[in-house]
C-alpha cells in the first residue's frame, strides 16, 4: 500500500497557499545526529552514498528526528563528478581535493559523459528506496552548478577567492564555455534521472557563484544557468536556485526559469520583495543563531515567519547548511516552533 505524502512544501514551491509554513534545512541529513556520527567513523561519505540503504537511512532520519516537511538526498555536489573522469576525494576538514585540475581545452575535452544508471546507479537505487517505501514527505534531489562544480575542478579544491577559475574565465573563453557546456549536460542528465527515480524537486547549488559580480555573471555564467533550468522544466518538479553571499544576484535568478529563490541570512525576505523577486522565498535563518540561546533562536525565526506571512510563498530554511555544533534537539524544536507559530 503507497503511504500518503505530505505535499505541503510541493504547493509552497509552486506558489500555492498552505496552511503553515513548511520546513527544511539544508545538509540536515547527518552533520549533528549521534547515529550519523557513528556511520562516519566506519564509513567515508562517499564509501555510505554507494550503500543504498545504509544511504536511505541517513536520508530519512532526519525527517523522523525533526518533522521536517522533506527530505534532502544525502549525498554530496562531488557525486557525479568521478562518471566523467574527475578524481575527486573528500578530505576531512579540507573538502573536495582533486589532485589532477582543469587546465587547458583539453582537459576539458577529455572529460566524459554520464550515463546515470550505469554510472551512479546507487543513487538512484536510493531515491528508489525512499520514494518508494520509506518517505511520508517528498524527497529533494540535488546537483551542483556548473561556476561551482567547475571552481573545484580548476582551483583543485576550495577556494577563498577563485583566482584561477576567474582567470580562465576571463582569459580562456574557449575553455570556460567548453566546460560551462559539459557541466551543464551532466547536471541535466544526472537531475533529470533523480527525478525519474522518484525525486520531488530539484535543488541546484551555486554555492560559490557570489564570487562574480552581475556583469560576468549575466555573460558568463547565466545563458548557461538558463539553459540547465529550461530542460528541468520539462521533468514537471519544482526547481531551487541558492547560492552563498549572492544577494547582488537574486534578481538574475528571479529572471531564470525556477520556482524557488534561496536566500542566505544576508538578505531580508522584505529585502527581497521590495527589490521585485516574485518567486517563492527559501530561507534564511543564519546557523550561528542556532548556536544561541533559545530566546534569540525564536525571536529571529519569528520575525522570518513574520516576513514570510505578509509576502508569502515562503518555505523557510537555513541560510546554508546545518553545522556539526548544531544539537539535534535545537533542530527539532525550531522545527515545531515553525509548525507550530505559522499554522493558520
Amino acid at each position: 500500500m503507497s503511504r500518503k505524502i505530505n505535499d505541503t512544501i510541493l504547493k509552497a514551491f509552486k506558489g500555492e497557499e498552505t496552511d503553515y509554513t513548511p520546513v527544511w534545512y539544508m545538509r540536515q541529513a547527518g552533520r549533528s545526529q549521534k547515529e550519523y556520527r557513528e556511520l562516519k567513523e566506519k564509513y567515508s561519505l562517499f564509501e555510505i552514498t554507494h550503500q543504498p540503504e545504509l544511504c536511505a537511512y541517513v536520508t530519512r532520519l532526519p525527517v523522523e528526528h525533526y518533522g521536517v516537511d522533506a527530505a534532502i538526498l544525502y549525498k554530496d555536489i562531488m557525486s557525479p563528478l568521478p562518471a566523467i573522469g574527475v578524481d575527486v576525494e573528500i578530505k576531512s576538514g579540507i573538502g573536495p581535493v582533486i589532485d589532477s585540475p582543469i587546465r587547458k581545452f583539453q582537459d576539458v575535452d577529455n572529460l566524459g559523459t554520464i550515463d546515470p544508471e550505469s554510472d551512479v546507479p546507487y543513487v538512484l537505487e536510493t531515491i528508489r528506496i525512499l520514494s518508494e517505501e520509506q518517505l511520508d514527505v517528498p524527497l529533494i534531489g540535488f546537483s551542483g552548478a556548473p561556476f561551482t562544480l567547475a571552481s573545484y575542478m580548476i582551483e583543485g579544491g576550495p577556494s577563498k577567492n577563485y583566482h584561477k577559475t576567474k582567470a580562465m574565465m576571463y582569459s580562456d573563453q574557449k575553455t570556460w564555455f567548453a566546460l560551462m557546456d559539459k557541466l551543464a549536460d551532466m547536471t541535466i542528465t544526472y537531475a533529470k534521472a533523480q527525478v525519474k527515480a522518484g525525486a520531488k524537486a530539484i535543488q541546484i547549488f551555486d554555492s560559490w557563484v557570489g564570487a562574480l559580480n552581475v556583469a560576468d555573471y549575466r555573460y558568463f555564467i547565466k545563458p548557461i544557468m538558463n539553459r540547465i533550468f529550461s530542460e528541468l522544466r520539462e521533468t514537471g518538479v519544482p526547481l531551487i536556485l541558492f547560492g552563498v553571499g549572492a544577494r547582488h544576484l537574486v534578481m538574475e535568478w528571479n529572471d531564470l526559469p525556477v520556482d524557488v529563490v534561496g536566500l542566505d541570512w544576508r538578505m531580508s525576505i522584505t529585502e527581497a520583495r521590495e527589490m521585485g523577486i516574485t518567486k517563492t522565498l527559501q530561507g534564511n535563518l543564519d546557523p550561528a543563531i542556532l548556536l544561541s540561546d533559545w530566546n534569540v533562536i525564536e525571536k529571529r525565526t519569528k520575525a522570518i515567519l513574520d516576513e514570510g506571512k505578509v509576502q508569502p510563498p515562503h518555505v523557510f530554511n537555513l541560510g546554508h547548511g546545518v553545522t556539526p555544533e548544531i544539537q539535534p534537539a535545537t533542530l527539532k524544536k525550531l522545527t515545531e516552533l515553525i509548525h507550530s507559530y505559522s499554522k493558520k
